[in-house]
């Protein structure tokens, strides 16, 4: 019997068919949406014999939801991802020139996901721009609530920023050009402390090697050189026993997790340099923006970038496809659904049931190094089958099966580089 996912003392308490809310999105958000939903369903009747289930919970938000309630982001959606805690999106359409700024930063802020995860790794078969995309394995923690992103801006022109003009030069001495429009860039101790710590915990889960520190904090140093040190502190205080520092280990850090900060311009050549070297990745806003975005691009571009917003304290976190609604191929069957699968999948992951997401990623993996792709790809791969939407999603359960197999006798459901074998 369906039944809502809570929150215990010990983390996620998930029922085996838990009600988890969806918003199939805007433009291509149907195709996608269609086509990630049968893989989501496939791997956990494969992995789970039946014994588990999703039941789907369909909410509106974006031009869908304007088109039938007349708002934007209707406040049954906000009360459906609130009394169910976990759930997806696709792409959402945001009103140009007034209203919601953002609607997947109003998502974010109403329900305090404060940590925006972004794992990137290469899948054997996608091509990249690198010669060794194969090092590349990262796990991004983007703090999601502060920063530039907060919001807290006037307009030039305006009256409200003529008096923070006049504000800031009596009281501080600083005097802008009164053609500017100005921003506020908060950066806290509960949200700094937060991020990080979630993502020491997640390099604790998952086995992870180190936790990177980027920041721009020789520049902005009460804002940004402020998290990266109350990081540190957060390593210090609560993970004596787990982590350990460059100075303290001399670069050998045995079994714990090595805690580092890396200059967020430098991170941006060090990820192209020396992917190998880095892991699990902790960082303010809008430098999160940008290396999520660039590790994408080494990976096989957006259409393949998985995202998730998370708050860790609560238990709420809505996954999402990290890229636009592409309104011009809407209703075409022809984009890459890959973000929006692999977003699920980190779903399954959260959710507990890592045997469903382990899956998953091993058929998308088995399927595009079988050269099946969607259009994006099959342009940039030789001698490759290129596919529509719904044929991809059709190709990665067909495959499921005989990775199941395989897995029964390795004890892996990493996808094999000599599947056809099993076939």
């Amino acid at each position: 019997m369906p039944e809502g996912i809570t929150m215990g003392e010990n983390g996620l308490k998930v029922p085996d068919e838990p009600i988890l809310p969806f918003i199939e999105g805007d433009g291509i958000g149907p195709d996608i949406w269609r086509a990630a939903q049968a893989v989501f369903d496939a791997a956990v009747e494969i992995v789970y014999g039946g014994g588990r289930r999703i039941a789907w919970h369909e909410l509106y938000a974006g031009e869908t939801a304007f088109k039938k309630t007349g708002e934007w982001l209707p406040q049954e959606t906000i009360k459906g991802f609130e009394e169910y805690l976990v759930g997806i999106k696709g792409p959402l359409t945001t009103p140009v020139g007034g209203g919601i700024r953002s609607l997947n930063v109003t998502i974010r802020q109403t329900l305090d996901l404060f940590a925006c995860l972004r794992p990137v790794r290469w899948y054997r078969g996608i091509p990249s721009p690198i010669r060794t995309p194969h090092l590349v394995d990262m796990v991004i923690f983007r703090e999601n609530t502060e920063d530039v992103y907060a919001g807290f801006e006037v307009e030039e022109g305006s009256d409200e920023a003529a008096r923070l003009r006049g504000f800031l030069g009596q009281e501080y001495g600083w005097h802008l050009r009164p053609d500017s429009g100005i921003g506020i860039k908060p950066i806290s101790v509960e949200g700094s402390k937060r991020l990080v710590r979630s993502a020491i915990q997640y390099a604790v889960t998952f086995g992870r090697r180190s936790v990177t520190i980027v920041h721009k904090g020789n520049i902005m140093k009460f804002t940004e050189g402020a998290f990266r040190n109350w990081g540190y502190e957060v390593a210090r205080e609560e993970f004596p026993q787990q982590t350990v520092t460059w100075d303290e280990c001399g670069g050998e850090p045995g079994d714990r997790i090595l805690i580092q900060d890396v200059i967020a311009d430098a991170m941006l050549q060090q990820v192209l340099t020396r992917p190998a070297n880095y892991d699990v990745i902790a960082t303010t806003n809008l430098n999160g923006d940008y290396l999520s975005d660039a590790l994408a691009a080494q990976v096989g571009g957006i259409g393949l970038a998985p995202g998730g917003n998370i708050n860790y304290v609560t238990g709420h976190a809505v996954f999402e496809a990290t890229h636009g609604t592409a309104p011009k191929y809407a209703g075409l069957d022809k984009v890459n659904p890959g973000s929006v699968i692999l977003s699920g999948a980190n779903m399954l992951r959260y959710l507990g049931w890592r045997g469903a997401a382990d899956l998953i990623e091993a058929a998308l993996e088995a399927v595009i190094a079988d050269r099946i792709v969607t259009y994006d790809l099959a342009r940039l791969m030789r001698y490759s089958t290129e596919v529509k939407t719904s044929e991809f999603g059709e190709a990665l359960v067909e495959k499921m099966p005989i990775i199941e197999r395989y897995a029964a006798m390795s004890g892996t459901r990493r996808a094999p580089s000599h599947i056809r074998a099993y076939m």
